[in-house]
């Protein structure tokens, strides 16, 4: 018996240890070009109200409950929410709006897990009509997100979604002007 709990009690502590030693900062980028102009992309982006149009997760949920604060759009403006397990609840708040070119956000998530990441869409213009865009995602690596990159491949799970995101983006952006959301 005695034999069995120091052989537990090593494979645990060889799991912390293995955990501890995970890379302390995660950065997950993807980018897809959008036959679109950036003026046309950027709006999308730089307007929270419009990213239930494009976002992968509002797909996840589509009766979560949103709520908007600060500026109608560019810095300062937020938008929270709060849904299933698929999407959890947080908020995202734009810090850095340059016009037809960046959009920097803070994404705080308060479930099912606090943490915080910097969230970066660059807009590159392409020829006269198309634009691509890098969506890019960064933080910190505590404990816990460690220990769930040890079981989990962030870059593999939310770079899929960053996909998938981007690919409804652009079908938004290369839509006819009158289905684009505001318009």
């Amino acid at each position: 018996m005695t034999f069995f709990l120091l052989l537990v009690l090593a494979l645990v502590s060889g799991l912390i240890a293995y955990v501890s030693l995970q890379p302390n900062t995660f950065k997950i980028t993807r980018s897809a070009i959008i036959d679109a102009p950036p003026a046309a992309v950027y709006p999308l982006i730089n307007d929270l109200h419009n990213w239930g149009a494009w976002s992968p997760w509002a797909r996840l949920d589509p009766s979560a409950r949103n709520s908007f604060g600060g500026s109608p759009l560019g810095p300062g403006a937020s938008m929270s929410w709060s849904g299933n397990n698929k999407v959890g609840a947080g908020k995202m708040t734009i810090k850095e709006s340059s016009q037809n070119e960046r959009i920097r956000l803070k994404l705080e998530f308060a479930r099912p897990m606090q943490a915080a990441s910097d969230v970066q869409f660059d807009l590159t213009p392409i020829g006269e009509t198309g634009t691509e865009v890098t969506w890019a995602m960064s933080g910190r690596n505590e404990f816990m997100g460690k220990a769930m990159s040890v079981f989990m491949k962030m870059d593999k799970t939310i770079g899929a979604q960053f996909e998938q995101g981007l690919a409804n983006l652009k079908a938004v952006a290369e839509a006819e002007p009158k289905a684009l959301p505001g318009a």
